[in-house]
């Protein structure tokens, strides 16, 4: 710190995009960080390989060093946003999505995605991973719900010591930030689950009570278990955005907290709290802002926050503590006695990224986090069964994967985009072969005259990202209406049916229910769309091979308007309550009507050791509405 000039130190609390800065110019400038948005990647190339990606952190590298020459050189550090696996690079593997991990509830499942997450991640030149996403959702209708764990902070804050732990690796041990591991993110802090309607970016409108016991919660585990930095949250809380929220990132998080890494902005976030850029810098380094993730005009932030700094708006000592916080989560991390990214030993083992042990993992998360909501004795699939496959998602990888998927908004992807994925129907005949059985993909459902013993039907919500996911209801029919077609004209038909509903959140399917036989509930799986027909169908010798898992972590509506909908209301009255899953061993379960919950298939309330616990209805420690 007493070798940086003021410059050098503002040039440490700007972070770049990789689209918008060269190396050469974050060299010129002083960065201290750069990361790939939703997207973005080496020269534009969504193919770009491992290589591609090492070459780059290397040109970043060096660049920070001036040449390897300068002796008060600090050393860039990049963040990415793996999200679900280190899904924005060609070929890596892509496990299931938060809130199917959630319905897993299964912390050593979380603790080994979060190890195998970062040692891709490490194989690139990575530093850095914006994970995990810790916000407790209460409102479904929200865009970003599927990046949430539970609806109740019992689940979230055991995984965020289980995922902070395999991304970093334990703290005051040899392996924190050692080898194969990288710096992990605590977001977004705070309260952007509580907003109004369920808006993206909206405002909180709660009591700090239950901003404390409801949302603090994985955020305070994370903490605990040495997260080194910390993500302010676009949302506002009673009117004030939390990027400009002193009490919240300086007296509570820095303060009572204790908390000595940095808090990063989200993307362009500081840019909210003022019309006028220099003050918005200003207003939000002051309240405890240490980094500015700036989306395009990082020029104009670096100058307009040196400004701020020179006329005094910005304290001097604000300036010191950002930058010594950010040197020492890199003097932590190691990254100024490591080699050249392409040089470190992570990036030795060019099979790291899609490895087959972390794709196996990924086919296990999946098994794990299916929920069975009905089944009237149609599964398990026999192996020799004649069989339709149907649905615009039964063969589609990028569907399967959803949101933060190789794009921002997870679109525009198709199966040749992952070289090494297995589509859900790609599972299927996999699983049927050698066994007698035959698998035929018709995603309009017309089988002609050749009708089959049984229908999967896989459909769900197209892929989306924070914003453009936002809804106004919770019906998926009003959205697509062509599935429940195929399953009444089946069920018209007399063929027997399963649904395999692809969603990132609950919705009201009260009439795809009543046309199905069976309907499981996939969330957004990820590449590993095998692990589907791993539970569908019997095992090889006929018996069941893997049962269902998953419970719901979310509370299902029983009505397109029934959100916000969480258990512990007052007026709890759920189509499925929190904690609802069926297993084979439950025998066939008819669901008439749907108009009733069968209290006996309660599951015991999540508290981080796999089944200890009470059952429904009561709601489990934390999960009151406040």
């Amino acid at each position: 710190m007493g070798a940086l000039s003021v410059e050098q130190k503002v040039g440490q609390m700007i972070q770049a995009e990789i689209a918008n800065a060269t190396p050469t110019e974050a060299g010129e400038f002083g960065l201290g960080s750069i990361l790939n948005g939703g997207g973005s990647t080496p020269h534009g190339n969504k193919h770009a390989s491992g290589d591609d990606w090492l070459a780059l952190a290397d040109a970043f590298h060096d660049a920070s060093y001036g040449g390897r020459g300068a002796s008060n050189a600090v050393p860039i550090m990049w963040g990415t946003d793996g999200v679900h696996g280190h899904s924005n690079v060609y070929g890596a593997t892509v496990f299931p999505h938060n809130i199917g991990l959630g319905a897993a509830r299964d912390g050593d499942l979380v603790h080994a995605i979060g190890r195998a997450t970062a040692r891709e991640v490490a194989a690139t030149g990575i530093d850095w991973t914006f994970a995990p996403t810790l916000a407790v959702v209460r409102d479904d209708r929200w865009g970003r719900t599927y990046e949430g764990y539970s609806e109740c902070p019992d689940v979230v804050t055991a995984y965020a010591t289980r995922m902070v732990t395999g991304l970093q690796g334990e703290a005051g041990t040899s392996e924190f930030l050692g080898r194969g591991r990288v710096l992990a993110t605590a977001k977004h802090y705070l309260g952007e689950g509580q907003t109004t309607d369920g808006r993206d970016q909206g405002d909180a409108a709660c009591s700090e009570e239950t901003l404390c016991d409801l949302h603090a919660g994985g955020h305070r585990a994370a903490l605990a278990a040495g997260v080194q930095t910390v993500m302010a949250a676009y949302n506002s809380w009673l009117g004030t955005k939390v990027h400009a929220h002193r009490y919240l990132l300086t007296d509570v998080l820095k303060g009572a907290l204790g908390f000595d890494g940095f808090v990063v902005s989200d993307w362009d976030g500081f840019l909210q709290v003022a019309d006028d850029p220099g003050e918005a810098c200003a207003r939000s380094v002051n309240a405890g802002v240490d980094l500015l993730m700036v989306g395009v005009e990082w020029r104009r932030t670096y100058h307009d926050l040196l400004q701020q700094v020179r006329a005094g708006a910005v304290p001097m000592a604000r300036v010191d503590d950002a930058a010594t916080r950010i040197l020492r989560v890199k003097a932590r991390a190691g990254l100024f006695a490591k080699q050249r990214p392409s040089e470190r030993p992570d990036a030795r083992d060019k099979t790291v990224i899609g490895h087959p042990d972390h794709r196996e993992l990924a086919r296990r998360a999946v098994r794990r986090s299916l929920v069975l909501l009905k089944n009237d004795g149609v599964l398990p699939l026999r192996r020799d069964a004649k069989m339709l496959v149907a649905g615009d998602g039964a063969d589609d990888i990028g569907k399967q994967c959803g949101g933060w998927t190789l794009t921002w908004q997870g679109t525009g992807n198709d199966n040749a985009d992952f070289p090494t994925g297995t589509s859900i129907f790609e599972g299927l005949v996999q699983a049927a072969a050698d066994h007698g059985g035959s698998v035929r993909l018709s995603p309009d459902g017309d089988f002609g005259d050749d009708a089959p013993d049984v229908a999967v039907v896989v459909f769900g919500e197209d892929p989306y990202a924070e914003g453009d996911g936002d809804r106004s209801h919770l019906s998926y029919s009003a959205q697509d209406s062509q599935p429940l077609a195929i399953l009444r004209r089946m069920k018209e038909k007399g063929i027997a049916t399963v649904s395999v509903f692809l969603t990132g959140r609950p919705l009201w399917v009260n009439p795809e229910l009543n046309a199905s036989d069976a309907f499981v509930v996939a969330w957004l799986p990820g590449t590993e769309g095998g692990g589907v027909a791993d539970v569908l169908f019997r095992g090889v010798g006929g018996d069941v091979g893997h049962d269902f898992h998953g419970r719901l972590s979310f509370s299902w509506p029983r009505d397109a308007q029934q959100t916000p909908l969480n258990i512990g209301d007052v007026d709890y009255a759920p189509l499925f309550p929190y904690g609802y899953g069926l297993r084979y061993r439950d025998g066939p379960g008819t669901i008439v009507g749907l108009d009733e919950v069968d209290a006996a298939h309660g599951r015991p309330a999540f508290d981080g050791s796999r089944g200890a616990g009470s059952t429904y209805p009561r709601p489990p420690d934390g999960c009151s509405t406040g």
